[in-house]
This record gives C-alpha cells, sequence and structure tokens, in this order.
C-alpha cells in the first residue's frame, strides 16, 4: 500500500511540476531558515553547558545597595576572602576556584610571542569543567606556582605541536613557566574561555591585591560547585550569615548565582534575576518556526486551491471502494515526499549559506552530520512539517462526496474551502507585516544609538595596551612619538577610553544627606594632555597641567558626579575618596564609556603616574594613515621589542558595543525578508494557479473588450483586499510589541503610526 501511495504521490508531483516548484522551494527556504535559526537557538542555549556538573555550578554575584535598603545595581564579582569563607562554612560547598576576569596577555617560546587570553585559577576549577587533557594530570597541573596550562591551539601556535609537556614559555617576558598540561580548544560559548591558564598561587605574587584576604575589593570571580540536591536558596541564606559575620552589610552583598543561566538571564532589578538575552531566543524560535508555516500554509492554501482538479480522482477511488483512512494517507505521503525533497534542498542551501550567517555574526555554526540527536531532530522536523502542511488538504480532500466529484459539482458547499484558505494568506501576510515594521524599528534604534554623540571626538584616535618597557618608559616613549610628528598629544591611564568598571563607592562630599554614599562611581587614572588628547568637553575648570604640583591632590569629574555632590561652583571644592581629600579642578561633560543605551555612572578622574593600563593617542592628521601607523609601529618595537604592537582605532572598539542590538537587526533583517519572500511566492502560486483555471473566462472577456488592466484587478483585487486586513491586523500588534521592547533602553528612538 505504501509502494503504491508512494508511486501516486511521485506521478502527482511530477504532473503538477509548477505547483510542486513553489512548494519545493518554499519549504526548502523555510526549512533552512528554521534550521539555521535553531542552530543559533541551541548554540545560545548551551552557554556553559557543556560539562557533565554544569547544572550545579555558580558564580558569585555582587548586589551594590541603594537609599532604602533597594539594590541599585547586581554585577558577576566577588571579594578575594568570600570563597574561602563559603567554602569553610558552607557544607554544601563541593568546590570553589577563584579567578581573574582574564586578559590578553604576552606569553612567548624564544622568539615566537603572541598575546592571548590568559587566566589565572584555583585547582578546583578542574572538578567543575571537563576539560580533555591531551598532555598532563588534571589532578596535578596547577599545584606548582610557575606552572601553565596551555589549550591546544595555543600549544601548536607557540611550538608547532602539543607534544609540549615540561617544556618552557615565557610570560610577560619577566616569568619562566613550565608546562603541565595541554587540553582541548574550549567551545566559543563558554564564558570562562581562556588561551592558557596559570594557578591563583602565581597571580598571588603578581596582584598583591589578589593575595590580601579583602571583603572590600570586588575584583574578582568567585565559581562553586554544589553538591547534587543542595536547595540554592537555602545555600544563599547561609551565604548571607557568613557575610553577616565578616562584613558590616545589612543586606546580602553577595550571592550565587547559575552559571549556565547568566548569559541569557543576566538581567537584575533589586537582586532578582528578570530576563535578558532568553527573550531574544524566544523570539529567534518564534521566528523559525514562523517562516516555516507560511511555508507550510502556501502547501495547504495550493493544495487546496486544486481540489476541483483532484476531486475526480477522489471520487473514482470512492466509488471502487477506497476509504477515507487511505486516501488520508495518500495526501500524507505527498507531502512528507515533498517535504523530504525540500529537506535535501534545505540542507545544500544551508551549506552555502552557513559560512555568510557566522561571518555576520562572528560565531562557529556547523551542521553536525554524524551526531544522532541531530538527525533525530531534523527527521522531527520533517514529518512534522509533511504532517502540518498536508494534514488540511488531506483530511478536506478526502471528505468530497463521490457522486457530486463525478457529475462535477464540487462548489464550495463547505464553508471552509474559500473561508480558511483566505484566514491562511491574512494569517501569513499578519506574520511578514509584523516583521517589516518590527525590521525598521530595530534598525531605526540602531541607527539612533549609533548616530547619538559618544561625548568627545573619536577620529584619530588611537590606544595601545600599557605593556612592558612602556610602563617604565613611557616619558621616553612620549616625547619620541611627538618629535616623530605621528601623534599630536597622549597621555596614558588606567583604563581606556571604552572601559567596564572600576567602579567604587568610598566616596564623600560636603553636604551630604547620608551616612554612607550608595551612588556608584567610576576612577580613571590619568597623567597629563587626557582632555586635550581625546576632545572631551571642558565645562569649568582646566585640565591636569604640569604648571601646578598639586594636581596629585586633584581631581576633575563628570558633570553627572557634580549632579550627585549638589555643588553649584564645583571649582575649588572638595571631596574624599578612601580617606583621601582631592580638590576639584576641572569638570567635564558625561561620555559613552561603558554601555552606549543607558546613562554611565558618574567619573572621577585622578592624576597619578604610577598607575598604567592603556596609551591613547591623537594621530596627526596632516599625515597619512599609513605614515602615522608606520612610524608608530617603529618607534614602539624600539622601545619594547618583546611585545607585538596593538593599535587599537576607539571608532571600531565604540563600533564593538552596539553587537548584541546588531545581531538582532541581522537576524530580523534577513529572515523577515525571507518570510516576505515566502509568503510572495506562495501569493505568486495562487494567483498563477487561479489564471491558469479561468483561461476560458479571460479569453472571452478579451473579446468583449477587457485591457490587460482589468484581467489583472480582477485577478488581484480578492487578494489585495486579503493584504489590507492582515495591515489592519497587524500594524497595531507591531506597534504595541516595538513599543514595548524600546522601553528596554534609557536612550531609545520614537515612531509614529
Amino acid at each position: 500500500m505504501f509502494r503504491l501511495n508512494l508511486k501516486i504521490a511521485l506521478r502527482n508531483l511530477w504532473k503538477n511540476k509548477t505547483s510542486s516548484l513553489i512548494n519545493v522551494i518554499g519549504l526548502s527556504i523555510g526549512l533552512a531558515a528554521c534550521l539555521m535559526l535553531l542552530m543559533y537557538v541551541t548554540y545560545e542555549w548551551n552557554f556553559d553547558k557543556q560539562a557533565k556538573h554544569s547544572a550545579d555550578v555558580y558564580t558569585t554575584m555582587t548586589n551594590i545597595p541603594s537609599e532604602g535598603g533597594k539594590i541599585s545595581k547586581t554585577f558577576e564579582g566577588s571579594t578575594t576572602a568570600f570563597g574561602p569563607a563559603i567554602k569553610q562554612d558552607v557544607p554544601e560547598v563541593k568546590y570553589m576556584a577563584r579567578m581573574d576576569y582574564g586578559k590578553k596577555n604576552l606569553i612567548a617560546n624564544g622568539q615566537n610571542s603572541f598575546k592571548r587570553m590568559s587566566k589565572f585559577a584555583e585547582p578546583d576549577l578542574f572538578q567543575m569543567y571537563d576539560y580533555q587533557f591531551i598532555q598532563g594530570d588534571q589532578q596535578t597541573a596547577l599545584n606548582n606556582p610557575n606552572s601553565v596550562v596551555l589549550t591546544e591551539s595555543t600549544a601548536k601556535v607557540l611550538f608547532g605541536t602539543t607534544d609540549v609537556l615540561n617544556k618552557s614559555v615565557r610570560f610577560r617576558d619577566k616569568f619562566d613557566l613550565n608546562v603541565t598540561g595541554v587540553i582541548k580548544d574550549q567551545p566559543d560559548n563558554s564564558s570562562n574561555k581562556f588561551d592558557y591558564l596559570m594557578p591563583w598561587s602565581l597571580y598571588e605574587t603578581i596582584d598583591e591585591s589578589a593575595r590580601t584576604l579583602s571583603w572590600e575589593n570586588y575584583s574578582y570571580l568567585t565559581l562553586v560547585q554544589l553538591k547534587p540536591g543542595a536547595d540554592l536558596a537555602v545555600v544563599n541564606q547561609k551565604i548571607y550569615g557568613v557575610l553577616k559575620r565578616n562584613t558590616n552589610d545589612a543586606h546580602q552583598g553577595q550571592m550565587l548565582f547559575p552559571l549556565a543561566k547568566l548569559h541569557l538571564y543576566g538581567e537584575f532589578e533589586e537582586g532578582k534575576s528578570m530576563g535578558g538575552a532568553i527573550e531574544q531566543i524566544y523570539l529567534f524560535v518564534g521566528l523559525a518556526f514562523g517562516i516555516l508555516l507560511i511555508a507550510c500554509i502556501n502547501f495547504m492554501n495550493m493544495a487546496t486551491a486544486k481540489s476541483e482538479k483532484r476531486a475526480k480522482e477522489v471520487g473514482i477511488k470512492k466509488t471502487i471502494g477506497a476509504n477515507r483512512a487511505s486516501l488520508i494517507m495518500q495526501f500524507l505521503t505527498e507531502s512528507i515526499v515533498l517535504t523530504f525533497i525540500a529537506v535535501i534542498a534545505a540542507i545544500a542551501l544551508l551549506e552555502v549559506c552557513l559560512p555568510t550567517f557566522n561571518n555576520l555574526l562572528n560565531i562557529k555554526l556547523n551542521m553536525s552530520y554524524f551526531n544522532t540527536s541531530s538527525w533525530i531532530g531534523i527527521l522531527g522536523i520533517v514529518f512534522a512539517t509533511g504532517l502540518i502542511s498536508g494534514s488540511y488538504p488531506a483530511f478536506y480532500l478526502s471528505a468530497f462526496n463521490p457522486i457530486q466529484t463525478l457529475k462535477r459539482k464540487v462548489k464550495s458547499n463547505s464553508f471552509f474551502a474559500i473561508n480558511l484558505r483566505q484566514v491562511l494568506v491574512v494569517g501569513q501576510f499578519c506574520f511578514a507585516i509584523i516583521l517589516i515594521i518590527s525590521t525598521l524599528v530595530i534598525y531605526r534604534q540602531i541607527q539612533y544609538i549609533k548616530n547619538k554623540p559618544v561625548g568627545f571626538d573619536i577620529n584619530a584616535l588611537v590606544e595601545i595596551p600599557q605593556d612592558g618597557e612602556l610602563k617604565t618608559k613611557y616619558e621616553l616613549y612620549r616625547a619620541q612619538l611627538l618629535k616623530s610628528g605621528a601623534v599630536t598629544s597622549m597621555f596614558q591611564s588606567s583604563v581606556g577610553l571604552s572601559h567596564r568598571g572600576p567602579n567604587f563607592m568610598d566616596i564623600r562630599w560636603d553636604g551630604m544627606t547620608t551616612v554612607d554614599n550608595t551612588q556608584l562611581f567610576n576612577q580613571v587614572a590619568t597623567t597629563y594632555d587626557f582632555i586635550k588628547t581625546n576632545g572631551i568637553k571642558l565645562t569649568e575648570g582646566r585640565d591636569f597641567s604640569k604648571n601646578f604640583a598639586s594636581d596629585s591632590v586633584s581631581v576633575m569629574v563628570s558633570a553627572s558626579a557634580v549632579k550627585t555632590f549638589g555643588y553649584t561652583n564645583p571649582i575649588g571644592k572638595s571631596i574624599t575618596v578612601f580617606g583621601d581629600k582631592f580638590n576639584i579642578i576641572g569638570v567635564f561633560n558625561d561620555y559613552v564609556w561603558d554601555s552606549p543605551y543607558k546613562s554611565n555612572n558618574p567619573m572621577v578622574v585622578f592624576f597619578d603616574e604610577r598607575r598604567t593600563g592603556t596609551i591613547t593617542m591623537r594621530l596627526n592628521e596632516a599625515n597619512s594613515l599609513q605614515q602615522n601607523i608606520e612610524l608608530i609601529t617603529k618607534i614602539t618595537k624600539e622601545i619594547n621589542p618583546a611585545y607585538p604592537t596593538e593599535i587599537n582605532f576607539l571608532n571600531e572598539i565604540y563600533t564593538e558595543k552596539y553587537n548584541t542590538e546588531k545581531t538582532l537587526g541581522i537576524l530580523s533583517n534577513l529572515f523577515g525578508g525571507l518570510a516576505i519572500f515566502v509568503s510572495c511566492l506562495g501569493l505568486f502560486g495562487l494567483v498563477a494557479y487561479s489564471a491558469e483555471q479561468r483561461t476560458k473566462e479571460f479569453g472571452v472577456r478579451k473579446v468583449l473588450g477587457a485591457s490587460v488592466t482589468n484581467l489583472m484587478q480582477l485577478l488581484s483585487v480578492s487578494f489585495i483586499k486579503m493584504i489590507l486586513v492582515a495591515i489592519i491586523i497587524a500594524a497595531p500588534l507591531s506597534y504595541l510589541a516595538m513599543e514595548k521592547w524600546l522601553t528596554k533602553f534609557e536612550f531609545h528612538t520614537e515612531f509614529s503610526w
């Protein structure tokens, strides 16, 4: 029976080539788009879930209090004292590992030197993650302070092989480290990714604040694995008790949060997770199945449009004894065969488009052909698509009365024959119109934020990490660069102009109305020519100057900081930071240093030549860009030969700040366009079939004097009515949805009816 149904299905598909081709194209595009989006969703969903015990691994979050006992901000970070204290006092803690946030540092094998992402961590990290050791033993790999674990790709870059156990590498051109392990590269969807890992005990010799058990410095990460079955709420309550015993805080300053949830649920209000990137995941899942559903609707519409043509076949089969169940099976077989043909085309399309998709989003997705779960998922989608697209035509066509069909009296005695087709067309165009409007609003929001001034002259500004000899020979470096004419001004600072943290709260000012400050302030330590180089507008006072010896105890502050202080004439007023008194000598306009979507914390800029980190330069625009870069590279290499020269353009750094919404914009544009194309493809099929059925009528009308315009109007008017109905339904829904989406941003565009 199945062979007969299959033969009839293939014969019918071949006989109706145009409609079959339209259905195959629509379904293949729908399936390819659905599979591609689901691959991206799976990538995001599996963030930090690769380890066997990932569900028991937690990271430490810190709550910043505000007035009235509320929490103003929650961020991932902890103190150095937190981890050891909870491991000792909370019995549910199985493993604990302190880590730094990680940064690019120099690692070298002789003259073969590179800057790669480094991290420091305690040995328990190997118990939480399922690192695959190619060389070495995870139980002892971080026992020696002067040891290092390399990833497979880093080992090959440095040595050309992974057989590097007990070989030596040089870290920061200062420390010789022994390679005690080589591990497989971590997946990109891991938040604790690194190129090489070093012991926390080494970090304690490099960073004094890491060695001190402090409850006040929140500059570190603490990961914890709880015992199976541990109740997080109970554990956090016990942690609160530990904090009260060791600090004077009346609120829960630090708490545990599931690491695997942080990527998607990273937005917090009042210390509680309120969602985050998970909203985009839901959107993309809806988009994936929405496009596939549009393709299925096309199939239904085409099948029911051909109902009169298939009626005779149904009538004859019923007359010779076929029952309804066998007819349903025949039509479902047709739809599943068509879907199988479409999925082959979809996989080919996916392979062609995936590299471009990866480049657009800067990720590495690939189709795993040897993964059983992938094939189960694909086959599940294929059968579901075949059943959904074929179900209505199967039940509709199999219900025809054999006597009426053989007498060619199949008019639409069924209410659903015409009206459901109209509902489906209206539905698919509602979806397409919602996508069009949403895409336009997302594009406008991205452009609005991009065009919003960052608060300083971003052009011709470059940054160089202050590594190696650039820390101790900054004045020589500065003198040579200015003399070369490559730059017009420059300064060194503890952080770059675009940065996250360091933030602090230990600040007091005259006229404070509360006992303790609850507002987070951002701190930057810099040298001369800070304002002159970056171009931030100075509204009052002056920049740091060599003419004033008192600048070592002076600060410049942002306009929002002055507003927080309540000073009307801030120049000459004082503030106290970490117990030291500073005089305000300048006030500058706030600029974007963190997120461009919301107000950044007030900033205090100190003068401190000892705190190094980044060198910022303004290029000489009288020279060509290539000439400036060549001069900077030459001088940098002469002074700091051990390190590669890294010149970062500020405009490129700030472009990266828009990546989250850029991803949303790219996906909504791309797949919104596909949804519209598939919808129009289905509409074209219906119109083409309608025209084919009415050939005789059009001939008569033309003989009677009808023009081509009249005939086009006759064909199009019913479909235009349906699209107008779709617009009336979709426009208000889109408006309400995008209004709600825009409220997530403090700075957002406006759009009207």
